[in-house]
């Protein structure tokens, strides 16, 4: 039994059929799915989504397609980690990670969107599956399209990070560079799947795409033994996944599978690509498009299609936003992998130095509760990391000169105060 009853605008509510489409033609605005929200809270329980497999479809009724799942069904269900040494670092009380770096099959939570794309696809017969991308959502879009035998076109800037070229080219799409930043190869994108009939998972495909973010909510909400964080820090590039969140915790509080207050939900961008936040702290309604200048490049997007609801979300729930520099970035990462042994893309560093700036203003307490997301793994953007770590020390074969190796290393600690 499907739930998914159909499309509407989610501005001026008026409704659509259940294609390939993604924007109003009344009023422009994007186009969402829904639900029939009394049957869900008839038939859904704690111990029904308990007793399913653990990937995403264990929330099938909150999600837009007909039939059954097509693909993802090792995706989602990614850890919850209590960061203990991580909150002692920063002075926090309950400090966890919502870790979709290891997300399957691509190392980050594009696996969640891609696998409701994807299945949708099959459902409405596309028969090429494509997307405009800055790395994450091309690895994903390229693997879940080979497990289909769909054919496939990632479209990507041409100054991509080597390893995120390298994990979708490996699935064997057509891969395109385009001469441009995101915003660029978006809109190029938009027009090839108008004129080819071509589906793009985040374009005319949206709407069932940015529903598949909301199993990064429900998830936390279950890792939490179904109930909300205070609060939760989320990075924001096109805006999906920050407002499928909170759209995600409403859904659930209104099935009657957690009880509470929402959690406060904060936004962070890089300083060299922050339309978002700015928006957040000049009160703008829409925000107002930038080019994108920082190290991370997955969420370097400066013209955000969700934009909007990213706004709505963070402040009807009392969040804020806050940017952050690529040193900060940096140390972020370093951080994260030195206190608890997690590796994440600049897109996660982002997160944490921003989760930093939040407790440091007094945003966040440090008594409360709070999740922090991590949404890509570094191995993708290994590059960013290597001119900050530490070199290999170099030695010969024998004993001998491992000691004498580690009396210097004695000595010199010593000789610093340690």
């Amino acid at each position: 039994m499907s739930y998914f009853k159909g499309l509407q605008c989610s501005m001026c509510q008026k409704e659509f059929p259940a294609e390939a489409l993604y924007v109003c033609d009344a009023c422009l605005g994007p186009l969402e799915a829904v639900y029939d929200s009394d049957a869900i809270r008839r038939d859904v329980s704690r111990e029904i989504i308990e007793s399913r497999q653990p990937n995403l479809w264990r929330y099938r009724e909150f999600l837009p397609i007909d039939g059954n799942p097509k693909t993802g069904f090792y995706s989602g269900f990614t850890p919850l980690i209590r960061a203990t040494r991580l909150a002692e670092e920063l002075g926090m009380k309950e400090l966890y990670l919502k870790d979709d770096s290891v997300n399957h099959p691509s190392l980050s939570y594009k696996d969640r969107v891609v696998s409701v794309a994807a299945s949708r696809a099959m459902e409405l017969d596309v028969k090429v599956f494509g997307c405009a991308s800055t790395g994450n959502l091309g690895n994903s879009v390229a693997a879940h399209a080979a497990r289909l035998g769909l054919e496939c076109y990632v479209f990507i800037p041409q100054d991509l990070e080597s390893g995120k070229v390298v994990g979708s080219a490996v699935s064997g799409p057509h891969v395109v560079g385009i001469d441009g930043n995101y915003d660029d190869v978006n809109r190029l994108c938009t027009q090839v799947g108008d004129r080819y009939g071509w589906g793009f998972a985040n374009i005319n495909l949206r709407a069932y795409y940015a529903e598949g973010a909301k199993t990064y909510g429900f998830e936390i909400v279950e890792g939490l033994g179904w109930k909300f964080p205070q609060h939760l820090v989320c990075p924001v590039a096109g805006g999906t996944l920050l407002p499928r969140i909170g759209r995600g915790f409403r859904e659930m509080r209104s099935a009657g599978l957690v009880e509470g207050d929402l959690p406060k939900i904060h936004a962070a961008q890089a300083s060299g690509c922050a339309p978002v936040v700015d928006a957040l702290e000049r009160g703008l309604d829409h925000p107002e498009p930038v080019k994108p200048n920082t190290i991370a490049k997955s969420i370097a997007i400066g013209n955000p299609a969700d934009g909007f609801h990213v706004l709505e979300t963070v402040r009807s729930t009392g969040g804020v936003g806050a940017s952050v520099s690529d040193e900060e970035i940096i140390d972020s990462i370093q951080l994260l992998a030195r206190t608890e042994g997690v590796f994440t893309e600049p897109a996660g560093g982002t997160t944490l130095a921003a989760t930093i700036q939040l407790i440091k203003r007094g945003v966040i307490p440090k008594d409360e509760s709070l999740v922090v997301c991590i949404t890509g793994n570094g191995y993708k953007t290994a590059d960013v990391m290597i001119q900050h770590i530490q070199k290999p020390s170099v030695l010969g074969r024998t004993l001998q000169e491992f000691e004498d190796f580690i009396d210097n290393q004695n000595r010199n600690h010593s000789e610093g105060g340690g």
